[in-house]
């Protein structure tokens, strides 16, 4: 018997990827998403990652949506979205597999073994199932705790990205690590970025946001590693060098100089987020201020009361705001 689709409920940059490399070897995947404008198109086009051919795949609205038990679901909206998913599949059992970045305490109360982690970037369009890579990247896949096997759904996400040159799959034995190294990334670049208007390898070029970005990993990179968390590489150093690097202010700029041309032109979609007002910040600045306890967090602090103002009075985004943080750098 032939198994049921896989159902990947966020057609967004991560949604659309794992949608397409999935159908294009065959592998039978149907999406559901909350934005009908989204649907329509999608069911008329089929989903596209820039460069390759467009795929036809069933899509339909979240209004519409029923999970059957024994559904095998890839979750890939943004955090403050899971609360509905959950409510949807309630007592349904199904397998759940999340690909996200965050810490959701709902989605953490989950019964799910495996997790996913995205490094690379993936920017959709908002009405339209096309996505651009527009940085090249690892999938991570790896067990929550302890040592649980993969699934048949892990194992065909595992095959379908094989072949992959630009967007490489990489089995873990524990995926938190690399969440939490992921989180030290995210959690600097998402405010700044966001609350700047900035593309994320402006970060490394435009001087005052260079100096913030750089302490905030600084900060975040404290935080976890005096909760004694274990941390593992994500991208080319892992965050125990980057913490090292950035404590050397000349060997950090010379390192941003090399970096830039790879992040620029690479979205935030925070940035997209934030004129709707609601954003992930929650679950990136303000998990790391729970995690913290005693650690001084002032620019985490910092970044979740600017970004609150901005959504609070409607505030346009623009570079001034990362003045109101320099006094935060002592």
């Amino acid at each position: 018997m032939s198994l049921a689709p896989i159902r990947i409920v966020g057609a967004g940059g991560i949604g659309c990827t794992v949608a397409a490399i999935l159908a294009q070897v065959g592998t039978p995947v149907e999406l559901v998403e909350a934005n009908p404008e989204k649907v329509a198109w999608g069911q008329r086009h089929g989903v596209e990652i820039v460069g390759r051919s467009a795929i036809r795949i069933p899509i339909h609205t979240f209004d519409d949506w029923q999970p059957r038990p024994n559904d095998r679901i890839i979750l890939t909206t943004k955090c403050y979205d899971n609360a509905a998913v959950l409510n949807r599949i309630g007592d349904t059992p199904v397998e759940l597999l999340p690909i996200q970045n965050g810490f959701d305490p709902i989605l953490d109360a989950q019964p799910h073994a495996y997790e996913g982690i995205a490094s690379f970037v993936s920017e959709c369009d908002p009405d339209r199932l096309v996505t651009r890579i527009t940085r090249p990247g690892e999938l991570h896949l790896g067990p929550r705790r302890g040592t649980a096997a993969a699934s048949e759904l892990v194992q065909t996400v595992v095959r379908a990205f094989s072949p992959e040159k630009s967007l490489r799959i990489v089995t873990v034995s524990e995926i938190l690590p690399y969440k939490y190294s992921k989180l030290m990334y995210n959690a600097a670049i998402a405010p700044l970025a966001a609350a700047a208007g900035m593309d994320n390898g402006e970060l490394l070029t435009v001087p005052t946001a260079r100096r913030l970005f750089f302490a905030l990993l600084q900060e975040n990179y404290r935080i976890l590693a005096n909760a004694g968390l274990r941390l593992e590489r994500i991208g080319p150093f892992h965050p125990k060098t980057v913490a090292r690097i950035l404590r050397q202010r000349w060997l950090a700029r010379m390192m941003a100089g090399l970096f830039a041309p790879s992040l620029r032109g690479t979205y935030c979609s925070m940035a997209n987020d934030l004129p709707r007002g609601k954003t992930e910040m929650p679950y990136y600045n303000e998990h790391l201020i729970r995690l913290a306890d005693t650690t001084p967090c002032p620019l985490n602090r910092g970044v979740v009361s600017l970004l609150d103002r901005i959504q609070r009075e409607r505030l346009p985004v623009g570079r001034h705001h990362l003045e109101s943080l320099l006094p935060l750098l002592g």
